[in-house]
Protein backbone atom coordinates (compact mmCIF):
# COMPACT_ATOMS: atom_id res chain seq x y z
CA UNK A 1 0.00 0.00 0.00
CA UNK A 2 2.70 2.12 0.60
CA UNK A 3 4.43 1.68 -2.48
CA UNK A 4 1.21 1.89 -4.49
CA UNK A 5 0.47 5.81 -3.38
CA UNK A 6 4.51 6.55 -3.53
CA UNK A 7 4.36 5.65 -7.09
CA UNK A 8 0.84 7.56 -7.50
CA UNK A 9 0.86 11.00 -9.24
CA UNK A 10 -1.82 12.82 -6.99
CA UNK A 11 0.03 11.55 -4.03
CA UNK A 12 3.30 12.93 -5.01
CA UNK A 13 1.46 16.39 -5.72
CA UNK A 14 -0.29 16.34 -2.10
CA UNK A 15 2.95 15.47 -0.74
CA UNK A 16 4.92 17.99 -2.23
CA UNK A 17 2.34 20.99 -2.12
CA UNK A 18 1.10 20.00 1.49
CA UNK A 19 3.02 17.78 3.71
CA UNK A 20 6.92 18.50 2.66
CA UNK A 21 6.64 22.02 1.18
CA UNK A 22 9.50 23.88 3.16
CA UNK A 23 7.72 26.50 4.85
CA UNK A 24 9.42 30.08 5.97
CA UNK A 25 9.57 28.81 10.05
CA UNK A 26 8.58 33.14 11.03
CA UNK A 27 5.30 33.42 8.66
CA UNK A 28 2.57 34.84 11.23
CA UNK A 29 -0.94 34.72 11.44
CA UNK A 30 -1.68 36.78 8.56
CA UNK A 31 -0.38 33.80 6.35
CA UNK A 32 -3.96 32.04 7.20
CA UNK A 33 -5.80 34.05 5.19
CA UNK A 34 -4.45 32.01 1.51
CA UNK A 35 -5.99 29.05 2.60
CA UNK A 36 -9.38 30.54 4.11
CA UNK A 37 -9.66 31.65 0.64
CA UNK A 38 -9.47 28.15 -0.85
CA UNK A 39 -12.33 27.13 1.80
CA UNK A 40 -14.26 30.09 0.90
CA UNK A 41 -14.26 29.21 -2.69
CA UNK A 42 -15.15 25.37 -1.97
CA UNK A 43 -17.64 26.63 0.31
CA UNK A 44 -19.53 28.85 -2.36
CA UNK A 45 -19.18 26.33 -5.52
CA UNK A 46 -20.42 23.40 -3.45
CA UNK A 47 -23.69 25.75 -2.08
CA UNK A 48 -24.14 26.91 -5.07
CA UNK A 49 -24.38 23.83 -7.24
CA UNK A 50 -26.81 22.84 -5.16
CA UNK A 51 -28.59 26.03 -5.13
CA UNK A 52 -28.54 25.59 -9.33
CA UNK A 53 -30.92 22.92 -9.04
CA UNK A 54 -33.86 24.67 -7.68
CA UNK A 55 -33.05 28.05 -9.53
CA UNK A 56 -35.16 29.59 -12.30
CA UNK A 57 -33.38 32.27 -14.87
CA UNK A 58 -36.62 33.52 -15.93
CA UNK A 59 -37.49 36.95 -15.07
CA UNK A 60 -41.14 36.35 -14.17
CA UNK A 61 -39.47 32.75 -11.79
CA UNK A 62 -36.75 33.86 -10.48
CA UNK A 63 -37.61 35.80 -7.58
CA UNK A 64 -40.00 33.07 -6.31
CA UNK A 65 -37.80 30.74 -6.75
CA UNK A 66 -35.36 31.80 -3.92
CA UNK A 67 -38.60 32.36 -2.00
CA UNK A 68 -39.36 28.38 -2.88
CA UNK A 69 -35.75 27.41 -1.92
CA UNK A 70 -36.00 29.17 1.11
CA UNK A 71 -39.26 27.76 2.19
CA UNK A 72 -39.63 24.29 0.35
CA UNK A 73 -36.21 23.16 -0.36
CA UNK A 74 -34.63 20.60 2.50
CA UNK A 75 -32.53 23.20 4.47
CA UNK A 76 -32.70 25.17 1.57
CA UNK A 77 -32.57 28.02 3.31
CA UNK A 78 -29.15 26.87 5.26
CA UNK A 79 -27.18 26.77 1.52
CA UNK A 80 -28.96 30.01 0.15
CA UNK A 81 -27.68 32.07 3.73
CA UNK A 82 -24.28 30.36 3.29
CA UNK A 83 -23.99 30.93 -0.20
CA UNK A 84 -24.96 34.67 0.62
CA UNK A 85 -22.76 35.54 3.32
CA UNK A 86 -19.80 33.03 2.11
CA UNK A 87 -19.48 35.81 -0.51
CA UNK A 88 -19.36 38.35 2.10
CA UNK A 89 -16.48 36.49 4.14
CA UNK A 90 -14.43 35.49 0.69
CA UNK A 91 -14.13 39.36 0.14
CA UNK A 92 -13.04 39.74 3.75
CA UNK A 93 -10.67 37.24 3.55
CA UNK A 94 -9.12 38.26 0.08
CA UNK A 95 -8.95 42.26 1.51
CA UNK A 96 -6.79 40.72 4.31
CA UNK A 97 -5.26 38.63 1.96
CA UNK A 98 -3.73 41.35 -0.48
CA UNK A 99 -3.50 44.21 2.75
CA UNK A 100 -0.92 41.50 4.40
CA UNK A 101 0.75 41.19 1.04
CA UNK A 102 1.00 45.25 0.03
CA UNK A 103 1.96 45.75 4.16
CA UNK A 104 5.04 43.05 3.69
CA UNK A 105 6.01 44.06 0.07
CA UNK A 106 5.45 40.46 -0.62
CA UNK A 107 4.83 40.99 -4.34
CA UNK A 108 7.75 40.81 -5.95
CA UNK A 109 7.07 36.80 -7.61
CA UNK A 110 5.73 38.47 -10.50
CA UNK A 111 3.21 35.88 -11.87
CA UNK A 112 1.92 34.86 -8.85
CA UNK A 113 0.89 38.68 -8.18
CA UNK A 114 -0.14 39.47 -12.00
CA UNK A 115 -2.70 35.94 -11.74
CA UNK A 116 -3.94 37.12 -7.70
CA UNK A 117 -4.97 40.51 -8.93
CA UNK A 118 -6.61 38.54 -11.83
CA UNK A 119 -8.41 36.46 -9.54
CA UNK A 120 -9.58 39.24 -7.99
CA UNK A 121 -10.62 40.87 -10.53
CA UNK A 122 -12.53 37.98 -12.07
CA UNK A 123 -13.86 37.48 -8.30
CA UNK A 124 -15.80 40.62 -8.50
CA UNK A 125 -17.46 40.17 -11.82
CA UNK A 126 -18.94 36.60 -10.78
CA UNK A 127 -19.99 38.37 -7.19
CA UNK A 128 -21.98 40.98 -9.18
CA UNK A 129 -23.88 39.09 -11.59
CA UNK A 130 -24.34 36.60 -9.04
CA UNK A 131 -25.90 39.65 -6.54
CA UNK A 132 -28.16 40.36 -9.92
CA UNK A 133 -29.83 36.51 -10.20
CA UNK A 134 -32.70 36.81 -7.42
CA UNK A 135 -34.32 40.04 -9.24
CA UNK A 136 -34.64 42.10 -6.38
CA UNK A 137 -34.87 45.95 -6.44
CA UNK A 138 -31.72 46.26 -5.80
CA UNK A 139 -30.29 43.90 -8.09
CA UNK A 140 -32.00 44.71 -10.65
CA UNK A 141 -31.22 48.58 -10.58
CA UNK A 142 -27.78 47.43 -9.65
CA UNK A 143 -27.72 45.91 -12.91
CA UNK A 144 -28.63 48.55 -14.53
CA UNK A 145 -26.35 51.50 -13.05
CA UNK A 146 -23.22 48.64 -13.40
CA UNK A 147 -23.87 47.83 -17.17
CA UNK A 148 -24.78 51.27 -17.99
CA UNK A 149 -21.05 52.26 -17.54
CA UNK A 150 -20.12 50.45 -20.35
CA UNK A 151 -21.72 52.65 -23.06
CA UNK A 152 -18.65 55.35 -21.72
CA UNK A 153 -16.53 53.30 -24.05
CA UNK A 154 -16.48 55.63 -27.25
CA UNK A 155 -17.92 54.64 -30.31
CA UNK A 156 -18.61 50.77 -29.15
CA UNK A 157 -20.19 51.34 -25.66
CA UNK A 158 -23.64 51.53 -26.70
CA UNK A 159 -23.64 48.99 -29.05
CA UNK A 160 -21.57 46.40 -26.05
CA UNK A 161 -24.26 47.44 -23.63
CA UNK A 162 -27.17 46.26 -26.12
CA UNK A 163 -25.28 43.03 -26.92
CA UNK A 164 -24.55 42.33 -22.60
CA UNK A 165 -28.09 43.12 -22.44
CA UNK A 166 -29.24 40.60 -25.35
CA UNK A 167 -31.56 43.64 -26.20
CA UNK A 168 -32.30 47.38 -25.43
CA UNK A 169 -33.17 47.04 -21.49
CA UNK A 170 -31.99 44.53 -19.03
CA UNK A 171 -34.86 41.81 -19.76
CA UNK A 172 -34.87 37.66 -19.84
CA UNK A 173 -31.80 37.17 -22.11
CA UNK A 174 -29.87 39.21 -19.85
CA UNK A 175 -30.76 37.07 -16.61
CA UNK A 176 -29.91 33.63 -18.33
CA UNK A 177 -26.35 35.04 -19.74
CA UNK A 178 -25.79 36.18 -15.97
CA UNK A 179 -26.72 32.84 -14.83
CA UNK A 180 -24.75 31.30 -17.19
CA UNK A 181 -21.42 33.08 -16.54
CA UNK A 182 -22.25 33.02 -12.63
CA UNK A 183 -22.00 29.47 -12.93
CA UNK A 184 -19.00 29.02 -15.03
CA UNK A 185 -17.19 31.53 -13.96
CA UNK A 186 -16.39 29.96 -10.16
CA UNK A 187 -14.25 27.19 -12.22
CA UNK A 188 -12.23 29.54 -14.25
CA UNK A 189 -11.21 30.87 -11.13
CA UNK A 190 -10.37 27.47 -9.52
CA UNK A 191 -7.93 27.09 -12.45
CA UNK A 192 -6.25 30.26 -11.60
CA UNK A 193 -6.08 29.36 -8.10
CA UNK A 194 -3.91 26.36 -9.31
CA UNK A 195 -2.04 28.32 -11.49
CA UNK A 196 -1.41 30.62 -8.39
CA UNK A 197 0.04 28.13 -6.10
CA UNK A 198 2.03 26.21 -8.76
CA UNK A 199 3.73 29.57 -9.06
CA UNK A 200 3.83 30.58 -5.66
CA UNK A 201 5.41 26.83 -4.82
CA UNK A 202 7.97 27.31 -6.99
CA UNK A 203 9.50 29.88 -5.20
CA UNK A 204 8.15 28.93 -1.95
CA UNK A 205 6.23 31.60 0.17
CA UNK A 206 7.44 34.82 1.47
CA UNK A 207 8.02 35.88 5.38
CA UNK A 208 8.13 38.81 7.37
CA UNK A 209 11.09 39.71 6.99
CA UNK A 210 11.63 39.11 3.73
CA UNK A 211 14.13 36.58 3.68
CA UNK A 212 14.79 33.63 1.22
CA UNK A 213 17.05 31.68 2.90
CA UNK A 214 16.34 27.58 3.01
CA UNK A 215 18.48 27.48 6.23
CA UNK A 216 15.27 28.86 8.26
CA UNK A 217 12.83 26.89 6.16
CA UNK A 218 10.30 23.54 8.24
CA UNK A 219 8.27 21.27 6.23
CA UNK A 220 4.59 22.67 6.20
CA UNK A 221 3.01 19.79 8.06
CA UNK A 222 2.63 20.03 11.01
CA UNK A 223 3.53 22.97 12.12
CA UNK A 224 1.74 24.81 9.85
CA UNK A 225 -1.55 22.50 8.77
CA UNK A 226 -2.62 23.01 12.52
CA UNK A 227 -2.31 26.63 12.25
CA UNK A 228 -4.61 26.40 9.27
CA UNK A 229 -7.13 23.81 11.25
CA UNK A 230 -7.13 26.84 13.93
CA UNK A 231 -7.99 29.66 11.17
CA UNK A 232 -10.64 27.02 9.68
CA UNK A 233 -12.34 26.62 12.97
CA UNK A 234 -12.85 30.73 13.09
CA UNK A 235 -13.96 31.29 9.86
CA UNK A 236 -16.48 28.35 9.95
CA UNK A 237 -17.44 29.64 13.99
CA UNK A 238 -18.18 33.79 11.71
CA UNK A 239 -19.97 32.63 9.06
CA UNK A 240 -22.15 29.93 11.29
CA UNK A 241 -23.04 33.26 14.03
CA UNK A 242 -23.92 35.01 10.67
CA UNK A 243 -25.36 32.63 8.81
CA UNK A 244 -27.72 31.25 11.99
CA UNK A 245 -28.34 34.76 13.79
CA UNK A 246 -28.27 37.70 11.46
CA UNK A 247 -28.11 36.19 7.83
CA UNK A 248 -29.58 39.37 6.31
CA UNK A 249 -26.91 41.88 8.84
CA UNK A 250 -24.59 42.68 5.17
CA UNK A 251 -28.14 42.60 2.38
CA UNK A 252 -30.17 45.22 1.58
CA UNK A 253 -33.78 45.46 2.34
CA UNK A 254 -34.74 46.54 -1.17
CA UNK A 255 -33.98 43.10 -2.61
CA UNK A 256 -36.99 41.65 -0.60
CA UNK A 257 -38.80 43.56 -3.48
CA UNK A 258 -39.69 42.15 -6.42
CA UNK A 259 -37.63 43.71 -9.32
CA UNK A 260 -39.67 46.65 -10.91
CA UNK A 261 -38.49 48.34 -13.97
CA UNK A 262 -40.86 51.02 -12.60
CA UNK A 263 -40.22 51.58 -9.34
CA UNK A 264 -36.39 53.13 -8.70
CA UNK A 265 -35.33 52.74 -4.76
CA UNK A 266 -34.15 56.08 -3.19
CA UNK A 267 -30.47 55.12 -2.55
CA UNK A 268 -28.74 52.62 -4.99
CA UNK A 269 -25.66 50.79 -3.80
CA UNK A 270 -23.98 47.97 -4.24
CA UNK A 271 -22.90 45.17 -1.99
CA UNK A 272 -20.67 46.42 0.66
CA UNK A 273 -17.61 44.77 -0.60
CA UNK A 274 -17.95 47.15 -3.93
CA UNK A 275 -18.66 50.13 -1.89
CA UNK A 276 -15.20 51.77 -1.96
CA UNK A 277 -14.69 51.22 -5.70
CA UNK A 278 -18.03 52.53 -5.78
CA UNK A 279 -17.37 55.72 -4.09
CA UNK A 280 -14.29 56.28 -5.87
CA UNK A 281 -16.80 56.06 -9.26
CA UNK A 282 -18.73 58.72 -7.91
CA UNK A 283 -16.49 60.88 -6.95
CA UNK A 284 -15.65 61.75 -10.78
CA UNK A 285 -18.00 63.68 -12.44
CA UNK A 286 -17.26 62.50 -15.76
CA UNK A 287 -18.71 58.96 -16.76
CA UNK A 288 -15.76 57.68 -18.78
CA UNK A 289 -13.52 58.89 -16.05
CA UNK A 290 -15.04 57.89 -13.35
CA UNK A 291 -15.64 53.73 -14.99
CA UNK A 292 -11.71 54.21 -15.55
CA UNK A 293 -10.93 55.04 -12.31
CA UNK A 294 -13.06 52.55 -10.62
CA UNK A 295 -11.37 49.47 -12.91
CA UNK A 296 -7.81 51.56 -12.03
CA UNK A 297 -8.96 51.01 -8.02
CA UNK A 298 -8.23 47.24 -8.24
CA UNK A 299 -5.77 47.11 -11.98
CA UNK A 300 -3.55 49.37 -10.06
CA UNK A 301 -2.25 46.42 -8.79
CA UNK A 302 -1.06 44.59 -11.23
CA UNK A 303 1.91 47.75 -11.90
CA UNK A 304 2.89 47.30 -7.83
CA UNK A 305 6.13 44.47 -8.77
CA UNK A 306 7.44 46.64 -11.62
CA UNK A 307 7.73 50.10 -10.16
CA UNK A 308 8.59 49.20 -6.37
CA UNK A 309 12.07 47.99 -6.28
CA UNK A 310 13.06 47.83 -2.78
CA UNK A 311 16.53 46.64 -1.73
CA UNK A 312 14.64 45.34 1.60
CA UNK A 313 11.03 43.83 0.84
CA UNK A 314 9.24 43.82 3.70
CA UNK A 315 7.64 47.46 5.24
CA UNK A 316 8.43 45.75 8.92
CA UNK A 317 11.65 47.81 8.75
CA UNK A 318 10.56 51.24 7.74
CA UNK A 319 8.27 52.96 9.98
CA UNK A 320 6.96 55.60 7.59
CA UNK A 321 5.31 53.29 4.85
CA UNK A 322 4.25 51.23 8.38
CA UNK A 323 2.34 54.82 9.11
CA UNK A 324 1.31 54.84 5.65
CA UNK A 325 -0.22 51.53 4.82
CA UNK A 326 -2.15 52.14 8.00
CA UNK A 327 -3.36 55.79 6.58
CA UNK A 328 -4.28 53.61 3.83
CA UNK A 329 -6.07 51.41 5.10
CA UNK A 330 -8.40 54.00 6.91
CA UNK A 331 -9.15 55.79 3.63
CA UNK A 332 -10.20 52.14 2.52
CA UNK A 333 -12.54 52.06 5.23
CA UNK A 334 -13.69 55.62 4.78
CA UNK A 335 -14.41 54.75 1.17
CA UNK A 336 -16.58 52.40 2.16
CA UNK A 337 -18.66 54.70 4.22
CA UNK A 338 -18.85 57.52 1.65
CA UNK A 339 -20.68 54.67 -1.05
CA UNK A 340 -23.00 54.06 1.48
CA UNK A 341 -24.06 57.67 1.79
CA UNK A 342 -26.20 59.63 -0.42
CA UNK A 343 -24.96 61.76 -3.62
CA UNK A 344 -24.41 65.00 -1.84
CA UNK A 345 -22.28 67.50 0.14
CA UNK A 346 -20.19 66.94 2.17
CA UNK A 347 -19.98 62.76 1.38
CA UNK A 348 -19.07 64.01 -2.54
CA UNK A 349 -16.13 66.20 -1.79
CA UNK A 350 -14.92 63.90 1.14
CA UNK A 351 -15.16 61.03 -1.22
CA UNK A 352 -12.70 63.22 -4.08
CA UNK A 353 -10.59 63.95 -1.69
CA UNK A 354 -10.23 60.23 -0.36
CA UNK A 355 -10.39 58.76 -4.47
CA UNK A 356 -7.24 61.14 -4.38
CA UNK A 357 -5.67 60.08 -1.37
CA UNK A 358 -6.23 56.26 -2.70
CA UNK A 359 -4.56 56.79 -5.92
CA UNK A 360 -1.61 58.73 -3.57
CA UNK A 361 -0.75 55.57 -1.47
CA UNK A 362 0.67 53.88 -4.36
CA UNK A 363 2.69 57.03 -5.86
CA UNK A 364 4.04 57.75 -2.57
CA UNK A 365 4.42 53.84 -0.88
CA UNK A 366 7.39 53.54 -3.04
CA UNK A 367 9.21 56.94 -3.32
CA UNK A 368 9.33 56.89 0.38
CA UNK A 369 10.60 53.29 0.37
CA UNK A 370 13.35 54.49 -2.12
CA UNK A 371 14.37 57.80 -0.09
CA UNK A 372 15.11 55.81 3.28
CA UNK A 373 16.98 52.73 1.05
CA UNK A 374 19.02 55.40 0.40
CA UNK A 375 19.82 56.96 3.73
CA UNK A 376 20.42 53.36 4.65
CA UNK A 377 23.19 53.38 1.91
CA UNK A 378 24.54 56.49 2.39
CA UNK A 379 24.54 55.57 6.50
CA UNK A 380 26.66 52.41 5.61
CA UNK A 381 28.88 54.32 3.65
Amino acid sequence: MKNFLKNNIIYKIINSTLITLPTPININLWWNFGSLLGICLIIQIVTGLFLSFHYCPNINLAFNSIVHMNHNMNYGWLIHYLHMNGASMFFFCIYFHVGRNIYYSTYFNKITWMIGVTIILLLMATAFIGYVLPWGQMSFWGATVITNLVSAIPYIGNMIVEWLWGGFSINNATLNRFYSFHFILPFVILFMVIMHLVYLHEKGSSNPMGLNSNILKIPFHNFFSIKDIMGFNLLFLILSMLTLMNPFLLGDPENFIMANPLVTPVHIQPEWYFLFAYAILRSIPNKLGGVIALFLSIAILYIMPFYNMNKIQSNKFYLLNKNLFWIFVNIFILLTWIGMMPVEDPFIMTGQMLTMLYFCYYILNPLIHNIQDLKLFNMNN
